[in-house]
């Protein structure tokens, strides 16, 4: 992943907030290298990580793929009609993507937040709010204190995140539990 970007999204209700979603759910915005893992494989990661086949209880928390073409709304499609061929239902709906608005700050990088230490060293390198939630090595911090990624990805490249030796130790100490 290149950027991680949490937000509100499907709706028309203009510029929502977490207090006021209006008709939007919430969502996260992810922009990827091709290169490196391929809208499929997303799609993959998609299904694997949640129930598609539960209702939602609100609409707030719906499953729900966003495409930006028609070519990622056939794969979103085929990808949504195998499940529903495995589990029996699906809910997950499909809708083009419209208008993203991010969630507020505090929302950003949750994981990250809730880890003091190495949230201070990347406030330290990001003072700016925007900078901190586009960038790519916090979005990939984040993802591993969440348990993605494989050991090996993050020795491969626990040096090149911008952590002190001590924020590397902290970060891998995390992951292993």
């Amino acid at each position: 992943m290149v950027r991680t970007r949490v937000g509100y999204a499907g709706g028309t209700t203009r510029n929502p907030t977490y207090r006021n979603l209006g008709d939007h759910s919430e969502t996260i915005q992810i922009d990827y290298d091709p290169s490196q893992i391929t809208y499929a494989e997303l799609l993959e990661l998609f299904w694997s990580g949640h129930d598609p086949s539960r209702p939602a209880g609100s609409r707030q928390y719906m499953s729900i793929i966003f495409y930006e073409s028609e070519a990622q709304k056939r794969l979103a499609e085929e990808t949504r009609d195998r499940e529903a061929a495995k589990l029996g239902k699906v809910t997950t709906e499909i809708r083009p993507a419209g208008e993203f608005y991010l969630a507020e700050d505090y929302h950003q990088k949750y994981y990250l937040q809730n880890t003091l230490a190495l949230m201070a060293e990347f406030e330290a390198i990001y003072p700016d709010a925007a900078d901190f939630m586009n960038s790519t090595a916090v979005a990939r911090v984040n993802g591993y204190i969440g348990g993605h990624g494989t050991l090996e990805q993050l020795q491969n490249e626990s040096e090149a995140l911008g952590l002190s030796p001590e924020g590397q130790q902290l970060l891998m100490s995390r992951y292993a539990r």
